[in-house]
């Protein structure tokens, strides 16, 4: 049997992924990728690190929880980078990091197509409630 290498294993194992199936890898991080919070974090971090009262002031209405959580499970799945600088008190800055920059345009796009389109989402949606209300 020929021996393989750890990037021809790893490109082996990536070829099982099918996120339609409920205990795949991918659908977990599909899950978290799909959250509001991670979504406008990741396009508020698009020009660089930030303070952690820096995105929160960006994330209107998020909580200090909620914004921690979001980037401690971001720096978890190695999409977001937390720097901590000795000073007093101590600096704390989130960046995207090259994975986390590979995920940026499709966020963007994401964020793009709510904004672009939610005049029409606004009327189809009154257009259905009118439909059915009348039930």
């Amino acid at each position: 049997m020929p021996t393989r290498t750890a990037a021809q294993r790893r490109i082996e194992a990536s070829a099982g992924y099918d996120a339609y199936l409920a205990e795949c890898p991918a659908r977990h991080l599909l899950d978290r990728i799909a959250d509001k919070w991670v979504s406008l974090a990741i396009n508020a971090l698009a020009n660089g690190p930030q303070r952690h009262s820096d995105l929160q002031r960006r994330l209107a209405s998020v909580s200090q929880k909620m914004l921690t959580q979001t980037l401690r499970n971001l720096e978890r799945d190695g999409l977001v980078a937390r720097t901590v600088t000795g000073s007093v008190p101590a600096r704390v800055d989130y960046e995207l990091t090259e994975l986390g920059y590979s995920l940026l345009p499709v966020m963007q796009a994401i964020k793009s197509w709510a904004e672009n389109h939610m005049d029409q989402v606004h009327h189809a949606r009154l257009g259905y409630d009118e439909v059915h209300a009348a039930r």
